[in-house]
């Protein structure tokens, strides 16, 4: 059975675009910032053969996010706090240069979380599919993980868990607070007695939120999987409890 590997390409680009951006003083407090592209370019490679190497993978597909985000019309604050972040000089040409040389896929309005979500839970490509990200929000994910040098198998069931447990603590990082007060110890164990919605639900209420504050962070929290994707309007179908 072939393995292809889902890369989170906005990651790499950004990885190695920072990497080769270098500070120059030209004298009288006067600064300059510049990267190096080719050189950037040399490290994504580097990294490709060490990677597929590991992983003993057959193949490889670069995940990036597209410009428009589905999340800001769930709460336009989502990812505010990275408004004024700048991002490395070469960054969207590495980009540019990665899309012209590997497979990449980009959906519309969708993260490269979601895309690689989708395609590791979908028919879409052949065989072992492998998601190949740092980014903890993966574990949402139903899927082979590549992450910190680590292969883990992530099961449906934490999985789901998972998503629970991100809905209660947030993630500062993409700019959703999940429920004020609750952090990894006490949402550990609250989902450790029973690990349902009505738990999340519970928690939500005693704090003095609401179902529908509880509904908006599980899908802000939601890395889209292939049932949560309208394949023919390609449109998100946004994260309901089961009933």
């Amino acid at each position: 059975m072939p393995r292809t590997l889902l890369i989170d390409g906005d990651i790499i680009a950004y990885r190695y675009s920072s990497s080769v951006e270098h500070e120059v003083e030209w004298g009288d407090d006067v600064w300059s910032l510049w990267g190096d592209a080719k050189e950037a370019a040399g490290l994504v490679r580097q990294y490709l053969a060490h990677l597929v190497d590991m992983t003993a993978a057959d193949d490889f597909v670069f995940c990036f996010s597209d410009k428009e985000n589905f999340r800001k019309d769930v709460a336009p604050t989502y990812k505010m706090n990275r408004k004024a972040t700048r991002k490395p000089v070469c960054f969207k040409r590495l980009r540019e240069w990665v899309e012209s040389n590997f497979d990449s896929v980009c959906y519309p309005r969708l993260e490269g979380d979601d895309v690689m979500g989708i395609l590791a839970t979908s028919d879409l490509i052949a065989g072992e599919k492998v998601i190949v990200s740092e980014d903890k929000d993966m574990q949402t994910i139903p899927c082979l993980l590549w992450r910190q040098g680590e292969m883990t198998e992530i099961t449906e069931e934490y999985a789901d868990y998972f998503h629970l447990y991100q809905t209660l603590v947030g993630d500062t990082t993409d700019g959703y607070p999940g429920l004020k007060g609750i952090g990894d110890k006490r949402a550990t164990a609250l989902l450790e007695k029973e690990a349902s919605w009505e738990t999340v639900v519970k928690a939500y209420e005693k704090a003095g939120e609401t179902e529908e504050d509880a509904l908006v962070q599980a899908r802000l929290a939601r890395i889209l999987r292939a049932s949560d994707y309208n394949f023919e309007t390609r449109e998100p179908i946004l994260w309901s409890p089961k009933v």
